[in-house]
């Protein structure tokens, strides 16, 4: 019994950190230009590989051509633990259909699947540091300003929703 509760926090986790990882994954992934479902504008409201964070930022061209350099490289990394994750996933759905689960081999893709998303989580870690180390440190500053206030408000509106919601 508990080992079946450790197994069951295991996947626990395991879904957990997927939750974050692999939608992430999946839009640096995807053929248009890692924007995924955002359509043309991606997730900054970038146009031209350009966030609304970055004009913030004020970065020069060479700037620039760094981070796209350091983006088109990462999806180079990215793509292929991307696609291993969504085909195990998928092979986890399968074993799901017709009403039963195959919980054995749910397992076995899932454990299949943890180093997978540890790969991805660090690969996106050193994508971020080498993004970060292209910043001059005035940049950086600004930069852990701005997701300070991000922070700020988006507690402020997780307390209005909460209640809103009582």
């Amino acid at each position: 019994m508990k080992k079946l509760n450790r197994i069951k926090s295991v996947v626990a986790a395991i879904i957990l950190a997927a939750a974050f990882a692999v939608p992430v994954a999946i839009a640096q992934s995807t053929d248009d230009g890692g924007r995924g479902r955002r359509g043309r504008e991606g997730h900054f409201g970038r146009r031209g590989g350009e966030g609304r964070i970055f004009k913030q930022l004020d970065l020069t061209d060479a700037q620039k051509a760094q981070m796209k350099q350091i983006r088109e490289d990462s999806r180079e990394q990215i793509r292929p633990l991307a696609e291993q994750i969504r085909a195990k996933r998928q092979e986890i759905r399968q074993a799901r259909e017709g009403g039963t689960v195959n919980e054995a081999l749910v397992t076995q893709k899932l454990t299949e699947i943890a180093p997978l998303e540890a790969k991805l989580i660090a690969e996106r870690a050193r994508v971020h540091e080498q993004m970060l180390s292209v910043l001059t440190a005035e940049q950086r500053t600004k930069l852990e300003q701005m997701r300070e206030q991000f922070k700020s408000r988006r507690g402020e509106r997780k307390a209005r929703k909460q209640t809103t919601s009582l």
